[in-house]
């Protein structure tokens, strides 16, 4: 899945869950910008990796700098869904 799909699902999925209260792809592309960055700016999880914080996403997972480098941590809600224990 690329990005532009990925903010497409996104978009329809948050609009059918609002009651039909529209989120357009442009702002679900906004704030993907915004959380993950761009080329030229970098996101707010890239700028708590370089500040040594965590970034924790509840049971989806986290984020860590370990080195230098961004590592994620997978939570056990979507392991298990990844699993096929759950869903």
């Amino acid at each position: 899945m690329d990005k532009t799909h990925l903010i497409d699902i996104t978009a329809r999925r948050a609009t059918e869950s609002a009651g039909g209260r529209e989120l357009t792809p442009g702002d679900v592309g906004r704030v993907l910008e915004t959380l993950f960055g761009t080329v030229e700016h970098p996101g707010t999880i890239a700028e708590a990796l370089k500040t040594d914080e965590t970034v924790s996403l509840g049971s989806f997972g986290s984020f860590e700098s370990e080195d230098g480098t961004a590592a994620f941590r997978p939570g056990k809600a979507l392991a298990e869904y990844l699993q096929g224990q759950v869903g």
